[in-house]
């Protein structure tokens, strides 16, 4: 594994404020990419954990929706078996969220209720790797997953860009959590997602993490070995990764991380 660094870290004192910062961040660093290409492809993840970020997101664009005409997007996962107009359905998310308001160059769907979610997941793939990522905004589960990359099935030397996985139970009681589903029992037990690589090669990330549920995977993310027991860790062996916090998930960090002023 490369050297260790640490991501630039922001604690804000709530969720808007965090989610403000981060969309700003974000939307910097499209607009770098947009300097010197005709088009940036960003990856989103879907949860409420990211509700501010978009609505970040909208509001700083709001003078500007021509931007989005230049962005092409992917999202990082989706339960297997689920349509599109299922409430739990990330491809449901993201478009609540920001398709139905913004026109962007070019949506890229996983097709949770594909006959062959292998076959989705090699076709999805071969769409993520057609060129560079350019900037991922990404939320940390509980376990620390990023994606559905749970620790039993992440892998930071993946030789493939999406894949099927089992969910952990750790992260099927996170939706119930979430208020994404009633019981366990409802929450999907396969997930097509993008792998740990995804994340390595992309330009820049972008993560996004509220909450008291999250503390741990903070910390975690911040302080435990870099490798597959806590995928987010992929945050300190990026060369251009920040990490955007509130005041309750921040709680088990000591003083490194500075508050945002």
């Amino acid at each position: 594994m490369s050297h260790s660094l640490m991501p630039r870290t922001e604690i804000h004192p709530t969720r808007v404020a965090m989610g403000t910062a981060s969309a700003r961040h974000f939307l910097h660093r499209v607009r770098h990419v947009l300097a010197t290409k005709p088009l940036c492809r960003v990856i989103f993840g879907c949860a409420p954990s990211q509700d501010e970020f978009f609505a970040g997101l909208l509001a700083e664009t709001r003078g500007d929706p021509a931007l989005w005409s230049r962005v092409e997007v992917f999202h990082m996962d989706d339960y297997v078996g689920l349509t599109e107009d299922a409430p739990q359905s990330f491809r449901h998310y993201l478009r609540r969220h920001l398709l139905d308001h913004v026109a962007v160059a070019k949506f890229h769907l996983i097709r949770g209720e594909a006959p062959s979610p292998e076959a989705e997941a090699a076709r999805y793939a071969g769409l993520l790797g057609a060129a560079p990522i350019d900037v991922i905004g990404m939320g940390l589960g509980e376990n620390g997953h990023i994606a559905f990359n749970d620790p039993p099935v992440a892998d930071f030397a993946d030789s493939v860009l999406a894949k099927v996985v089992a969910m952990d139970e750790i992260c099927r009681q996170q939706q119930v959590n979430d208020g994404c589903f009633p019981r366990l029992e409802a929450v999907p037990r396969l997930a097509i997602t993008i792998t740990v690589p995804v994340f390595a090669r992309a330009g820049s990330l972008v993560c996004t993490v509220p909450g008291p549920r999250k503390a741990q995977a903070v910390r975690g993310a911040l302080t435990a070995p870099v490798g597959s027991s806590c995928p987010g860790t992929i945050l300190r062996v990026h060369p251009d990764s920040a990490l955007f916090l509130d005041r309750d998930s921040a709680t088990l960090l000591e003083t490194s991380a500075k508050p945002a002023s």
